[in-house]
């Protein structure tokens, strides 16, 4: 899902989201040239960035088109520096990932990749599936996980976590003939 919101979560996400009152503030908008209030922006922006994203379902930032760095309502939109460095302390603080060399969009990591592999995996252990086999694509979008973290999972999310388990002889990623029947074989 390649930045776009599950439809269903998104629509249930989006009424529910409240953002912050600094949002509001029209300096907030700027790069704040005393360094303890810029730390504090940076540090507030980076934290709306990521529970806006969990909140909507989102895995992928466009510095260019990302709904939070543009407020209609104060007629305030951050620059692009702004933006880069609100990313790229998500990046150093390894809240996300750059996917392109020119850094323009950016891997948002909810959780971290080991988080990600624990919910998997109690996410399997829960629902009876030690010793079974999961499509990927069952695990992103399969009935067993609709409502859960997991749905709508990042495919690279997704991925790495299987990896995680692999690496615990946890799990054995099997491929398959297309990225739709890649299947994953958990044990108990």
């Amino acid at each position: 899902m390649d930045g776009a919101a599950a439809p269903a979560a998104a629509a249930a996400a989006s009424s529910a989201f409240s953002l912050p009152h600094f949002y509001n503030y029209p300096p907030y908008f700027t790069l704040q040239p005393v360094r303890a209030t810029r730390e504090r922006q940076v540090r507030l922006w980076a934290d709306l960035i990521v529970a806006y994203c969990r909140q909507h379902r989102m895995w992928v930032v466009s510095t260019d088109d990302f709904p939070l760095f543009h407020n209609v309502a104060i007629e305030r939109k951050l620059t692009f520096e702004a933006r880069q460095l609100f990313l790229d302390t998500l990046v150093a603080e390894g809240r996300a990932e750059w996917t392109d060399r020119s850094r323009t969009r950016c891997l948002i990591l909810w959780k971290a990749i080991a988080d990600w592999a624990d919910t998997l995996l109690h996410f399997v252990r829960e629902n009876g599936f030690g010793d079974s086999v999961l499509t990927l694509q069952e695990i992103r979008s399969g009935d067993d996980t609709r409502g859960t973290d997991l749905e709508g999972i990042d495919d690279a999310v997704l991925r790495r976590a299987v990896r995680v388990l692999e690496g615990k002889g946890l799990a054995t990623l099997f491929k398959g003939s297309s990225s739709d029947d890649e299947g994953v074989k958990f044990f108990a």
